[in-house]
């Protein structure tokens, strides 16, 4: 602001009518004038922080002591000192937004500016190359075409979190390369983020470098799991995740978009690839994005964030490695323990019906199925204590694993039965449409120091 002449200073713009209406004003007051319409004139604004046109600043050794906006007579008289000014004029008029508000405009003038600074590289892309196009030869796709991250698009990205850019989440394996919210944002930009999405993606990655997570394993590991993201508390809703129908598909930008963000971190920043460390036999489409709200519109069941300590206004992210989903259709059971047998043998046959080790699942149950346990008083504990009890597979029918051996104690082969979920764990959660008789079981990796990672949001 130090170009600026001591003295009044108009800020103003053509096409503004109460910049028109108080146009002899100024003149009387020999005021400077400043136009948004010369590019001069914006950039001056835009540094002022201005946002309504006419601002009238007062300056003095070329700093601002003082302004008024809009046209109120009362308050330009008393800013200027003339009992009389704007005499002829109407009492009051709005003024009109400034042009550093228009559409885009914010992200433009911060990069044009250098208000926007970046420690990550810039490239320019060749200007007979499309953008999109251009990221596939880098390198830089899931196998779909990705937003372009332009400077103007990743600071309005970080605009969305009160985080510093230049905070270090972690180093991403299997490269282990400094993850920093920066570079996170640029990923949520290419996977379709908005800027509102990006605590949620940070979150998730945090909660992905967390060791019980494990995520070096999921990458290499020939199984064929990937992160699974559910997002519980107000900042679902504020945002609009999918907690009810096909909460598990396509359709949301919120679910699908902050799902691929964690998956583009993980190969761009890690170099977690296809057919390099990602060594999996088949691999699920879940590893494009894997990302739902969990239904907290019934209070009668609490939450999995409840369940594991957080107040019901908590935001939070549980990651865990899933591979998959596993309808459970059931149109016939009306009660808990008829629908009880249905889940216990679907579960049963994950992964081969006689293996206890490194299994895990959540049991998603939606609308239909929820009311049968509802209706019957049924809680969420005690869904969990029956299906344990129902799923110890006897001894003899369980499989040896990948060693030849059970990895079991002498104690516990002398035992005549073993659980499903020996060294997983078996969570219920809500999600899905209110019509149709119908749950659904993600099954994923249950290795002892493997387990899911739950994390309170920051903004």
């Amino acid at each position: 602001m130090a170009n600026l002449r001591d003295g009044l200073v108009a800020v103003v713009k053509r096409d503004c009518p109460t910049c028109a209406l108080v146009s002899p004003v100024l003149e009387r007051l020999a005021a400077a004038r400043i136009s948004e319409d010369d590019e001069a004139g914006l950039e001056i604004s835009f540094r002022a922080g201005v946002q309504i046109v006419p601002t009238l600043l007062r300056m003095v050794a070329g700093r601002e002591v003082g302004r008024v906006f809009g046209w109120n007579r009362d308050e330009w008289r008393s800013f200027t000192g003339i009992a009389d000014l704007g005499a002829d004029l109407p009492a009051n008029r709005p003024g009109c937004g400034s042009r550093t508000l228009d559409p885009g405009m914010p992200e433009k003038l911060a990069v044009r500016y250098g208000a926007a600074r970046f420690r990550s590289r810039v490239l320019e892309v060749p200007s007979a190359v499309d953008a999109a196009e251009w990221c596939f030869e880098q390198g830089w796709t899931d196998g779909l075409p990705v937003v372009p991250p332009t400077e103007e698009r990743v600071y309005a990205m970080l605009r969305g979190t009160r985080r510093g850019a230049e905070e270090v989440l972690g180093a991403i394996p299997p490269n282990f390369a400094e993850c920093t919210v920066e570079k996170a944002a640029i990923n949520a930009v290419m996977a379709g983020c908005k800027p509102e999405y990006l605590p949620v993606v940070l979150t998730a990655i945090e909660a992905a470098l967390a060791p019980q997570f494990g995520l070096h394993g999921i990458l290499a590991t020939t199984n064929a799991v990937g992160p699974v993201i559910m997002v519980n508390g107000p900042i679902a809703r504020a945002i609009g995740m999918n907690a009810k129908g096909n909460a598990l598909g396509q359709g949301n930008r919120a679910n699908a978009s902050i799902g691929r963000a964690l998956q583009l971190v993980v190969r761009n920043v890690g170099g977690g690839r296809p057919g390099e460390i990602d060594r999996a036999v088949f691999g699920n489409p879940g590893k494009y994005s894997f990302c739902f709200a969990e239904d907290e519109s019934d209070a009668r069941w609490e939450s999995f964030a409840v369940e594991r300590g957080f107040p019901p206004q908590a935001s939070t992210v549980t990651l865990f490695p899933g591979d998959g989903v596993n309808p459970v259709i059931d149109h016939v059971s009306r009660r808990p323990e008829d629908l009880l047998k249905t889940y216990a043998g679907c579960l049963r046959a994950l992964y081969n019906p006689g293996q206890v080790n490194d299994v895990a699942a959540f049991l998603v149950v939606a609308g239909e199925h929820a009311q049968v346990f509802h209706e019957a008083g049924w809680s969420k504990a005690r869904l969990k204590e029956a299906l344990a009890e129902r799923l110890w597979l006897p001894m003899d029918e369980v499989v040896e694993g990948r060693s030849g051996k059970l990895q079991m104690s002498p104690e516990e082969l002398a035992r005549p039965r073993a659980p499903k979920f020996r060294t997983g764990s078996l969570n219920v959660v809500r999600a899905g449409g209110a019509a149709g008789k119908y749950s659904a079981i993600i099954s994923g990796l249950g290795s002892k120091g493997i387990n899911p990672v739950i994390k309170e949001i920051r903004p």
